[in-house]
């Protein structure tokens, strides 16, 4: 593990010299708890068009705030204080684009990396799909298991814009391959959705309900039941009122 060799406590050796009660020994360096939380930051794939998320600069504006918002993020700052549970769960922010359903899990996930050290991966499930297909061509040098086995083994996943692929078969086959195998495995999953519960809204042009069920199918938002608490973000589009605020013509 990499050290700090400017370090003025251990000298770059990664341990530190304890004296207590008159007994000598080591114990590992805070420079090497440092280093970790940086790799696991680095590891853990936050697009940097994400990178200023954090829980606690997830403020909203007076006018645009909701009850639900404000749940949601003490369910966000509750859950990281609680990890791990035991049974392990996992969160559905589910809500309209804008409310900011992937500032919460990013924060979440930021926050578990500093303070617990825990594993993390952020994903974004149609940029994952394509990359997955990349692997079907012929000259492609990685493979589906490489991409498909840290998703599926990492402690904490942060699955984002689940739903927003049309819902063919092989997506929807991908889908239960990744949901099912990290609830058989134990592993937290926090996702993202667009769609809600409700059949309400619905593609004039298709005739299609734009629900949650209609876009993973009925088993998978059965799963999703078992494996994440559903946190319903209802308010105004945060990031169209900030556009409107910061463009002057």
């Amino acid at each position: 593990m990499p050290t700090q060799d400017g370090c003025a406590l251990c000298g770059g050796t990664g341990w530190q010299h304890l004296d207590r009660n008159g007994v000598s020994g080591v114990s590992r360096c805070e420079c090497t708890r440092e280093d970790r939380v940086e790799r696991l930051l680095a590891d853990a794939r936050i697009p940097g068009r994400y990178a200023h998320c954090e829980l606690d600069a997830f403020a909203t504006s007076p006018s645009l705030t909701t009850r639900a918002i404000d749940q949601a993020k003490f369910v966000a700052e509750k859950f990281v204080e609680e990890y791990p549970t035991s049974p392990p769960l996992g969160l559905l922010f589910m809500g309209t684009p804008g409310v900011g359903k992937t500032h919460l899990a990013v924060g979440i996930l930021k926050r578990l990396i500093r303070e617990k050290g825990v594993e993390c991966m952020f994903r974004t499930f149609p940029e994952l799909l394509k990359e997955i297909q990349g692997t079907y061509n012929p000259v492609s040098r990685a493979s589906e298991l490489s991409l498909l086995t840290p998703v599926l083994e990492v402690e904490v996943l942060v699955l984002d814009e689940l739903g927003a692929q049309n819902p063919s078969s092989w997506v929807l086959d991908t889908v239960g391959y990744i949901l099912n195998h990290r609830y058989n495995e134990d592993r937290v999953t926090i996702v993202t959705t667009n769609y809600l519960d409700d059949g309400g809204r619905r593609d004039a042009r298709k005739g299609v309900a734009d629900c949650l069920t209609d876009r993973i199918g009925d088993r998978m938002r059965s799963r999703l039941y078992e494996m994440c608490k559903t946190i319903p973000m209802e308010g105004s589009d945060f990031r169209q009122s900030v556009k409107h605020a910061n463009h002057r013509y």
